[in-house]
């Protein structure tokens, strides 16, 4: 399957999104899913059906290693 930014979240088949227990189920998380041999999908959980972006593992780890140190805080205020 040709997994790409933009692709129909529920048409990667092999995909077991996961969502941060923070978001406490209320329907506004982002959820996230491995796509083994490219890297990470990421999708709204209010539009299971909606595009997915898709991440390299590098691209993930220079978001996440920012986000670990506080770079994006300033979103979530």
């Amino acid at each position: 399957m040709d997994v790409h930014n933009g692709i129909r979240a529920s048409a990667i088949k092999e995909a077991r999104w996961v969502k941060s227990s923070a978001s406490q189920g209320v329907g506004n998380c982002v959820e996230v899913a491995d796509v083994t041999g490219v890297g990470v999908a990421v999708r709204n959980s209010r539009f299971p059906h909606g595009p997915a972006l898709v991440f390299t593992p590098q691209e993930i780890k220079a978001f996440l290693t920012g986000a670990k140190a506080g770079e994006f805080d300033h979103l979530a205020s």
